[in-house]
């Protein structure tokens, strides 16, 4: 067995999908957020979180609304993606700046983003403060991806090019290397 060392705790899982939030608010308007910080909570009913620190901009509207939407971006929305993090809300219309669109949900009152390939619509269920960051658990209550991704009712993956993030970095994923329960047939 090769010896183990310590490392720093700055992240301590990868890869983590990169994510744009969504978010409305009726003094603020809209806003984007990227965060990584994100992840699947429950299969039924279906929730997923985000992570934000109190002091972001998007952090109130969130609090406030009630809601928000989860947008997968594409690797060719990375130089978007990426501007969506390091520029806050308060300085100006990210939207117009990233050159994106927001488009009107089914459910909530949060924007979808029209040029990610998925979106999840999500309703506040549980707000949790962690330290620095407070998570924020959302029921998903509406679901959206292009058409040409959707394969008898299933998300098409191999047409995803998503993007994930490790350590500062930006990974793209789309390869598909097994599926669940690959090695128990290999016995068989």
């Amino acid at each position: 067995m090769n010896d183990k060392v310590g490392f720093d705790a700055a992240q301590v899982i990868a890869p983590l999908p990169v994510v744009l939030v969504g978010c409305a608010h009726a003094e603020l308007g809209l806003n984007l957020l990227t965060i990584a910080w994100t992840g699947i909570d429950c299969s039924d009913p279906p929730a997923i979180h985000v992570s934000i620190r109190p002091e972001r901009h998007s952090h109130r509207m969130i609090a406030d609304s009630g809601c928000f939407t989860v947008n997968l971006p594409s690797r060719a929305l990375l130089r978007q993606v990426d501007l969506c993090g390091i520029v806050s809300g308060r300085d100006g219309d990210k939207w117009r700046r990233a050159g994106l669109t927001p488009l009107s949900g089914t459910a909530v009152a949060a924007p979808l983003v029209a040029e990610c390939p998925v979106n999840f619509e999500c309703a506040v269920k549980h707000v949790v403060p962690l330290g620095v960051h407070t998570m924020f658990v959302g029921e998903v209550v509406a679901r959206h991806a292009d058409d040409n991704l959707v394969r008898g009712g299933r998300l098409d993956f191999s047409k995803l090019a998503l993007v994930a993030y490790v350590n500062g970095e930006y990974w793209s994923l789309g390869e598909r290397i097994g599926t669940h329960g690959f090695s128990g047939r290999e016995r068989a």
